[in-house]
């Protein structure tokens, strides 16, 4: 089942205005408290304004009514709630939602839920198109545009809850748990996901635990080091490689952050934490790649130091990506061997492949600065002729 949405941003100014005043859904707690002070008004005016976006979903300034009136017609001059303008979702025969949501300057990106039992996954994007270029991800190809700002990165979770939960500070959550896992690679938008990350679990905004709040990442080394002094979220690799030989033509990154030195950042990541936690690492299986038993013996070898859980993702075709999709009884054999080893090893269920929205489908409508979605249509077309 789909639509076509065609409800706009409910904006309060024209966007030549927006260009003017402050958007106020992106700011983190800070800088909605700094927001405050710089017109005039108490700190505490921050957490009345928290709970109305983001706990009770609403954006006309009028219905703020724990706020004067002379307040409220201030901040319709100075501030805006200005979120994504979703034009198309679907939803899948197993219940997975994907939206489609119009960002400034006329690009797209997708978001997806997952409802599996009483747990809600927010699949949250952070670029337009993403600027990495993976070999086995479908985002990649799309080649890259920008950055999202934090009010399009938290605007997806507006969106999302808004759409599913009764509004209020004690309402029955459908959205339990967000993941970084969308278009783009969030450690090279970094200000803009920690800015959001903290209004997720925020108690005035989203409340989520930092446990239900993951950041996934394909290794920008740096940005690793720099996440450990600002936030205690989750964290997951995408590693999908057991050596660097591999590891370098699958996730080009690698070539500039090998393998040991993401390791030893993501060692330093769970020394910062004061809990027992574990990192997941996720490794696309692809038929003849990186499948064999001696990848799994490997991937053991490299992990050993590391307190982790893998979760295996059998790769999710999509048009010319040149790979395929081992058999189910290979995923097991694999699973079983790390099993063998002494980690904890899931397989994650495909879903929402009906629509693509699996993991690693997700594509958007991007406006690249790059060539490379032009490169990787030409390739198409070539092996198409062949």
């Amino acid at each position: 089942m789909s639509e076509t949405v065609q409800t706009a941003s409910p904006s309060v100014s024209s966007e030549l205005q927006l260009a003017e005043v402050v958007n106020l859904l992106g700011l983190s707690p800070k800088k909605m408290r700094a927001f405050f002070e710089s017109i005039g008004e108490k700190p505490f005016r921050a957490q009345q304004a928290l709970q109305w976006i983001h706990q009770y979903g609403e954006s006309d300034f009028s219905k703020w009514t724990n706020m004067s009136k002379s307040l409220r017609l201030k901040l319709a001059q100075v501030a805006a709630i200005d979120y994504p303008e979703v034009i198309y979702q679907d939803f899948s025969k197993d219940g997975t939602r994907k939206w489609v949501m119009r960002m400034k300057g006329g690009s797209s990106v997708e978001t997806v839920f997952i409802p599996d039992g009483d747990r809600g996954t927010l699949c949250v994007s952070s670029q337009i198109g993403c600027a990495l270029d993976c070999s086995f991800c479908s985002t990649g190809k799309q080649g890259f545009n920008r950055d999202l700002s934090a009010a399009e990165i938290i605007g997806q979770v507006y969106i999302a809850a808004k759409s599913f939960d009764k509004p209020g500070e004690k309402r029955e959550r459908r959205v339990t748990n967000v993941v970084m896992m969308g278009m783009g690679e969030p450690l090279l938008n970094f200000e803009n996901v920690v800015d959001s990350m903290e209004l997720m679990m925020d108690d005035f905004s989203y409340g989520l635990s930092k446990r239900r709040v993951t950041l996934s990442t394909s290794g920008v080394v740096p940005a690793l080091y720099d996440l450990a002094e600002v936030s205690d979220v989750s964290l997951a690799i995408s590693l999908h490689a057991p050596n660097d030989a591999l590891r370098n033509d699958l996730v080009p990154l690698n070539r500039k952050y090998p393998i040991a030195e993401l390791l030893k950042a993501c060692q330093h990541y769970l020394s910062s934490l004061d809990d027992r936690r574990k990192i997941t690492i996720e490794y696309t299986l692809m038929q003849g790649v990186n499948d064999q038993l001696s990848h799994a013996d490997e991937l053991a070898k490299v992990l050993r130091d590391l307190p982790c859980k893998i979760n295996l993702i059998p790769f999710n075709p999509f048009p010319h990506s040149g790979y395929d999709r081992p058999s189910n009884n290979q995923v097991r054999r694999f699973q079983n061997r790390l099993i063998e080893a002494g980690y904890t090893v899931t397989v994650r269920t495909t879903r929402g492949e009906d629509i693509d929205a699996a993991c690693g489908q997700l594509v958007g409508q991007v406006e690249d600065r790059t060539r490379r979605q032009a490169r990787y249509k030409a390739k198409q077309e070539s092996n198409a002729t062949q």
